[in-house]
């Protein structure tokens, strides 16, 4: 083999492996890894003594105290017909958001597997811990229009435990999904309750401007001995006007047997209304309308004449810092027909607080 032979012969390899070894490194990852931080302060202007906000109120509760509401840790697995979630969070919405589960699932935000079991649809089930099925906002605020949740959000579920079977089709313009679940927000079933949950969720998006959405719940959250059955529904509707200004409608009405085998129920429901508008690329502006009834207590038990029946209003101010980093201020009046509040130690109908958070996402 002549010299110039030999030259082209280990040029050529020498590319090959050059190509080879740069196709094996751009190979994407299965692998993602993200975070998410966000702290807060929140001044009620009930003062109450133990730094806490009134008991239905489950994320930024602390008053008068620099806190992080949440912090997260996640890893997500995709790789052909398979994919994974494990997240682990700390914060005040952890702490009295899983109060009730054991303590080494209370750190647990996420944790499920999902296999795709259709080789021509986008059908997936998956089973684990996993972000409920239900409402439009969610624990990561960066993601709600809001600082704070509605009244609705924070009083329905954040996450579930069980096993989904979920479709997409091929439009994207349909999610189907059918849930068998633990309970209304529980990882941990109640001792001495055997009963099963479900739970449905159809997402219809016509364009890329409007979302409708219809997700229900059947269970027991009650020992069988007691067993009262709870039927709940959740609508909303996303419409952007614009790319500057959106709306969110939302409705949550749910009923539960009054006593066990009986066919009267105890009613609860609550509309919302989000509006959003951004004047610039890096400042968002929400006014949020609600209200919240629950005579008979069965979310929002409150022992007064004429339960939880409560409007509430708030606006919020958001600043971009960087992409990935929000700063937020809202302020928030909550008003009920009854005396379901604390002011100095004093009952009264009335609640106001300012809250500021600042969060990045990575």
């Amino acid at each position: 083999m002549t010299d110039k032979m030999k030259k082209i012969v280990f040029t050529t390899l020498f590319a090959l492996g050059f190509l080879t070894g740069n196709a094996q490194e751009k190979e994407k990852s299965p692998l993602t890894f993200s975070g998410y931080i966000e702290t807060y302060y929140s001044y009620d202007f009930g003062n109450p003594d133990n730094h806490v906000r009134p008991g239905f109120i489950y994320s930024h509760n602390k008053h008068n105290e620099l806190n992080l509401n949440l912090g997260l840790a996640k890893v997500n697995y995709a790789k052909d017909n398979v994919r994974g979630n494990l997240a682990i969070m700390a914060g005040t919405y952890a702490e009295y958001n899983l109060a009730a589960e054991q303590d080494l699932l209370k750190n647990v935000f996420e944790a499920n597997v999902g296999v795709k079991i259709s080789s021509t649809h986008n059908l997936w089930i998956d089973a684990g811990i996993m972000p409920s099925h239900i409402g439009f906002e969610s624990a990561i605020g960066k993601d709600c229009q809001t600082l704070t949740r509605s009244i609705l959000a924070d009083n329905s579920p954040y996450y579930e435990a069980g096993a989904k079977i979920g479709y997409t089709s091929p439009s994207e313009k349909w999610y189907l999904a059918a849930m068998y679940l633990n309970g209304w927000q529980r990882i941990q079933k109640i001792d001495g309750n055997q009963t099963p949950a479900f739970g449905t969720q159809i997402t219809y998006k016509p364009t890329g401007k409007t979302t409708l959405n219809w997700s229900t719940y059947v269970g027991n959250e009650q020992p069988d001995n007691d067993r009262k059955w709870r039927y709940f529904n959740n609508f909303y509707g996303q419409f952007k006007f614009s790319d500057k200004t959106n709306l969110t409608a939302g409705f949550d009405i749910g009923a539960q047997q009054t006593v066990n085998g009986s066919s009267d129920y105890d009613v609860w429901y609550s509309p919302v209304l989000i509006l959003q508008h951004k004047p610039s690329a890096k400042t968002q502006i929400a006014v949020r309308g609600e209200y919240y009834q629950d005579k008979q207590g069965v979310i929002i038990a409150t022992g007064t004449e004429n339960g939880f029946k409560t409007y509430g209003f708030s606006a919020n101010f958001d600043y971009l810092v960087a992409d990935n980093v929000m700063f937020r201020i809202e302020a928030r009046n909550l008003s009920s027909k009854d005396d379901v509040f604390l002011k100095d130690g004093n009952p009264t109908d009335n609640n106001t607080f300012l809250t500021t958070s600042l969060a990045i996402s990575f």
